[in-house]
């Protein structure tokens, strides 16, 4: 084996505390840019004049070559030739050579030796490079680092940023794209079979990621200050622009409309809201029922909202177009047959519950929807719908109703709270998970009366008849209570199936089924809040809590049953959801590694942003305190960004263009440098004009020309980030300063730089950063490269290829790999031809597609899926997101099960860099890097440098898992495995000892894995005991001692690989073939019994973010990884 060179960095080695910033973006000091041309313009003498028109030309450029030779180019109808042009001669005859080519390099090949060259060299480098590399992403991706960019003369640069100059767009007449006409038209595309549905996804998603482009560029041009307002006498705030065919409107409260949600509070939240509720009638889908184009950007302290236009909208007033809902919160509301139609369709799958309100003159109107939806019929006879910012329930924790009490799980926990506006809603996934939990609940009562029934045999009143609903969310155990546990599992299984047949008998209205079971489902519904009493059905109404809306006295008590359904679904997100997460995160289910992983678990569960506080103090009182450590980091971080982000967008609303990068730097200074007092840069005072101007015309919204920001100081901002966390988030932080945050919590300042540029859209010069300096800040303002926005928008999703994706994943945990295999390529074909050929889920496919062949045996197929998996995943997520440092694990472990050891290595220690800076070395996921890189390094014999690794993986593991967990038992093993390679016996013996106590307690004497262990020892102990003779012998006889060779065993590669395999989850165990039938019967019967308790209409759920196979014959061990013990004995099954 050649020799490699295994020595890592020093920053990566463990214990190391320096937290580099430059090598994320490593750069190649020696490359220089490959100089063609120094000049290629349009010549000042466009557009060829009239006879020269008649002579053919079509225009003239200018190039000067790198030999510095100027010449005048005609492009012509029969190709290109030189003229005899000069900058102040125009002479359009040909010059000598008198060479007419068709391609202007050819021309340019002959006229210019060194563009022969470079530009030949300049190909073949291009199509050298990972066409991954080169395709452009569909939303754009922007990092917060970048490196120092020599900033080169470009003239076609220069032209391209203004022939398509922002503002100019209108004045091209045919040039705009009439936005809303694309986007209805792609929906109305037909779908009644896969080709038409692929056309019609692809033709979404095309429209959707051009419109959130062109929406994106819009609203910087807005803020910019480059585009005229369409209202321009009025005050800043209230102006509204239009440009590109989009309406752009700013985030304030602009004619007192939110007086009574929050003000601008509620105007700045509206726009998200509403978003949420475009993206979920969207995904609903139903014909005829249409949504504007919705992208809310972020940008420099601003929320612009950029909406596709109704085409007719501008010409008449909003009282007139509104023929559905309300456009003042409830007093007037108008209604509209068409509407309530198409708006029944999607009240199932969003469980909203169709309802009447009182209007000012008193008369019942019926919705179908909250009363701020509006409902327009365009000029083009489409019914849009608008305004969908309450499409959920509101959250009544953050809601104070007078006179209205929240169950006790609220009380406990400090609820009601007043919040800054009142707008919060509940999030979709929370308003699902409810409803399965309440369908659950109604299953068990129901199956539990008809056991009763069945046992009584006489007639007895049941006890859920005093309705109100048993308190199911205090105590989410088994509410069969003691009476069910009694009975036999048969019994309570096959009531359950009863009670199915039974609900779907007195649903389909059947005269069949007895008074008697009638009874038992109508109990139950009653029990659960169903809006039904003859099946399980829960709706939500919007309204309910919304200030200003009546209802007539006729629906008291349905309004009096909505209002407990909302406080029993506040209570169960308490009780039921936020410890759920906590569980799931103890348990290592949930592996959040930065602040947006932790949100996405959140959100999945349903849970706000605005519950972090309570979260936390649910990790900081949980018993297994010790294994959510990286939570609790992870929540403070994200608790300590979000309130400076909080704090920053309103600073940078008062900072002038001019001072923006003084402005961002002496912020970041004041947040995270150790420097005391931070002096703020003004811009500089020799340029400003003598006669200042009293009133700049046309300023950005809401700015006053003030140096506010200037005189900030890092107390002030720490003390106004506690007072953020504790008024927004309800939690007590315990700092006042960033070095005391970093001590108290364990936090390190890279990671909150990285945290806050995302979040802020910051982007900072690639450079080492001396936070912890007490003599000179740590930013200067030439380190603040820029600041673009953030922004949200709708994701179209390619349905057909997830439902490929899904049935592939089944058949793998099915283990049948072939026709998996084949389906999940299927639906890579799928996602290519509806994304392109980039995109977050096409990159779940490869990964899974990778992890496949490898299993099969095919390393070279899966190392080729899995780099496209990791190219990919840098660019469309982040070179620095947790995915990224995922899909770099899988392909090292590729790369060396193909021998590329060295390749593997550096890959492997990439991922721990990143890991280190995105979060720091004390986290679960590092414990599996550093078992990786420990037994590379074993496999290359460097075994000193291998057991720094593997030590520091078992403390973390021990940490993390608990002393007595499987995982520690292995780890336990590879450092005894090193140790005796070393011929450290008594330290092997050690190890292995301890790994054979925590098999033998978790798995028994008999259990395969403490025989092998055992086996392992008694090795040991001979191996031991042979090397302590050889000593005697040389102790006694010198130098003539008979010394017999000792076997040291070098290890090999292929037990390094069976090695690595286990600890990443993949587990390769030998069957029979009559193992293998059973095997299949078994999971067959179990994905039946499986599909019968799954068998209602659900809602489609939101696509995992780590679809991983979950266990087949070859290949049981392939779950996400650190969910189970890759040696438990659950996998044996």
């Amino acid at each position: 084996m050649d020799p490699i060179d295994c020595t890592p960095p020093e920053y990566i080695l463990p214990g190391s505390r320096e937290r580099p910033l430059c090598p994320l973006q490593p750069q190649n000091r020696d490359w220089k840019p490959l100089q063609c041309l120094k000049v290629l313009t349009m010549s000042g003498w466009n557009p060829p004049p009239g006879n020269r028109k008649m002579h053919g030309d079509l225009m003239y450029l200018f190039v000067i070559t790198a030999e510095d030779r100027q010449v005048s180019i005609t492009a012509s109808t029969r190709g290109f030739y030189l003229n005899q042009s000069t900058a102040y001669h125009f002479n359009p005859k040909p010059a000598s050579p008198r060479f007419l080519s068709h391609s202007l390099v050819e021309l340019l090949n002959q006229i210019s030796p060194t563009f022969k060259k470079n530009f030949a060299v300049l190909q073949k480098k291009r199509v050298q490079r990972h066409p991954f590399e080169r395709i452009a992403t569909p939303f754009q991706v922007y990092s917060w680092t970048a490196p120092q960019a020599e900033h080169a003369m470009d003239c076609v640069r220069a032209e391209d940023a203004y022939t398509s100059r922002l503002g100019y767009e209108e004045h091209i007449p045919g040039q705009t794209r009439d936005w809303n006409e694309e986007l209805q038209t792609t929906r109305e595309l037909p779908r009644k079979n896969l080709p038409e549905r692929l056309l019609r996804e692809r033709a979404i998603f095309k429209v959707h990621s051009d419109f959130t482009a062109a929406a994106t560029r819009g609203a910087m041009a807005v803020i910019d200050g480059n585009v005229m307002a369409i209202n321009p006498s009025e005050e800043t705030k209230m102006q509204m622009f239009i440009w590109n065919n989009i309406f752009f409107s700013l985030g304030f409260d602009v004619r007192d409309h939110y007086k009574d949600f929050g003000g601008d509070v509620a105007a700045y939240v509206a726009p998200t809201n509403d978003l949420n509720g475009v993206r979920t009638y969207n995904a609903v889908d139903v014909e005829g029922l249409y949504t504007l184009g919705t992208v809310v950007v972020d940008y420099r302290g601003y929320r612009v909202t950029a909406q596709s236009i109704i085409p007719g909208i501008l010409e008449r007033d909003q009282e007139q177009s509104v023929i559905y809902g309300s456009i003042d919160f409830g007093k007037t509301v108008v209604t509209h047959p068409r509407y309530l139609e198409l708006l029944e369709r999607t009240s199932r799958p969003l469980k909203i519950l169709r309802h009447r309100v009182l209007n000012d003159r008193d008369e019942e109107v019926e919705l179908c929807s909250s009363v701020e939806c509006k409902g327009i019929i365009g000029n083009d006879g489409r019914h849009y719908i608008l305004d969908l910012l309450r499409t959920f329930p509101p959250d009544l924790n953050f809601l104070p109703v007078p006179g209205e009490e929240l169950p006790e799980e609220c009380t406990r926990a400090g609820f009601p709270r007043t919040h800054r506006h009142k707008l919060c809603c509940l999030r979709q996934e929370l308003v699902d998970a409810f409803v399965e939990h309440r369908y659950l609940l109604f299953m068990k009562l129901a199956a539990l009366q008809l056991i009763q029934q069945k046992a009584s045999k006489v007639d007895t009143s049941t006890p859920l008849e005093n309705g109100g609903p048993p308190s199911s969310e205090s105590k989410p155990e088994d509410p069969l209570g003691p009476e069910a546990g009694s009975e036999e599992e048969g019994s309570s299984a096959s009531g359950l199936a009863k009670v199915k047949e039974l609900a779907e008998t007195i649903a389909s209205d059947d005269s069949t089924a007895d008074p008697r079971s009638r009874e038992v489902i109508h109990n139950a519904c009653k029990a659960v809040g169903s809006i039904s009493n003859t099946a399980f059905d829960i709706r939500f109404n919007p309204d309910i809590f919304s200030p200003g809306v009546r209802f007539p006295e006729s629906c008291q008590d349905e309004v009096r049953d909505q209002k407990q359904l909302l406080k029993d679904a506040a209570a169960f997100l308490l009780s039921c959801q936020i410890p759920g997460l906590v569980k799931d995160c103890a348990e290592h289910a949930v592996l959040p590694v930065d602040g947006a992983t932790l949100a996405e678990a959140m959100r999945q569960r349903g849970i706000n942003m605005r519950y972090l506080g309570k979260v936390l103090d649910l990790v900081v009182r949980s018993p297994a305190r010790d294994q959510l450590d990286h939570i609790h980091k992870i929540g403070i971080g994200e608790l300590i960004t979000r309130s400076a982000k909080h704090i920053f967008k309103t600073y940078l609303q008062g900072v002038e263009l001019s001072g923006l990068s003084a402005a961002i730097s002496h912020f970041l200074n004041c947040f995270l440098s150790s420097y005391p007092n931070p002096v703020a840069h003004l811009p500089a005072d020799e340029l400003l004009s003598k006669k200042r101007n009293k009133r700049r015309k046309n300023r950005p919204p809401g700015a006053a020309d003030n140096t506010a920001w200037a005189v900030m100081t890092p107390q002030e901002l720490w003390k106004n980030i506690c007072q953020e966390a504790k008024n927004y988030f309800d939690f007590g932080l315990e700092c006042d300063s960033v070095d005391q945050a970093v001590e108290t919590y364990g936090l390190q300042k890279i990671t909150l730089l990285r945290e806050i540029s995302l979040k802020t859209g910051i982007q900072i010069l690639l450079k080492e950063y001396s936070f912890d300096s007490r003599h000179k800040p740590a930013f200067t303002e030439e380190d603040v490269l820029n600041i673009f926005p953030v922004v949200k928008h709708v994701n179209p999703k390619a349905s057909d290829a997830f439902h490929f994706f899904q049935s592939g994943q089944a058949k793998v945990q099915q283990g049948f790999l072939k026709e998996g295999c084949e389906l999940i390529n299927e639906a890579l074909n799928l996602f290519n031809n509806v994304y392109g050929a980039m995109h977050v889920e096409i990159c779940a496919c490869l990964r899974l597609l990778a992890r496949l062949h490898y299993i099969m045996g095919d390393y070279a197929e899966a190392l080729s899926n899995q780099q496209k998996a990791v190219l990919m995943s840098e660019r469309v997520m982040g070179i620095e997101h947790p995915n990224t440092i995922q899909e770099y694990m899988h392909l090292a472990l590729y790369c060396f099960a193909s021998s590329q050891l060295s390749t593997a290595l550096s890959l492997l220690y990439r991922a721990r860099y990143l890991m280190l800076l995105v979060f720091g070395e004390d986290h679960p996921e590092m414990a599996l890097l550093d078992n990786n890189i420990g037994l590379v390094l074993h496999g290359v014999m460097e075994y000193d440098l291998s057991l720094r690794f593997l030590e520091n993986a078992l403390a973390v593991s021990t940490k993390y898992h608990g002393p007595k967990a499987l995982k520690v038992a292995l780890s336990h093993h590879l450092v005894a495995r090193v140790y005796e390679s070393k011929a450290e016996f008594r330290s092997a013996l050690q190890h292995e000892k301890e790994g054979y106590t925590i098999y033998k307690t978790q798995l028994g004497e008999d259990h395969e894995k403490t025989k092998e262990s055992s086996e392992y020892l008694k090795c040991l102990t001979q191996q031991a005991v042979a090397l302590q003779r050889t000593m005697n012998e040389i102790y006694r006889n010198g130098s003539s001692a008979n010394i017999p060779p000792l076997k040291f065993t070098a290890p090999s590669m292929t037990s390094v690989l069976e090695q690595l395999n286990v600890i990443n989850g993949i587990l390769f165990i030998p069957l029979s073939q009559k193992d293998l039938e059973n095997l299949k019967a078994e999971v067959a019967r179990r994905h039946q019994l499986q599909e019968a308790s799954k068998n209602r209409d659900k809602a489609e759920e939101p696509m995992a973010t780590e679809p991983e196979p979950a266990g087949a014959p070859e290949d049981l061990g392939c779950q996400p990884q650190a969910a189970k013990d890759p040696s438990s004995p659950s996998l044996q099954g």
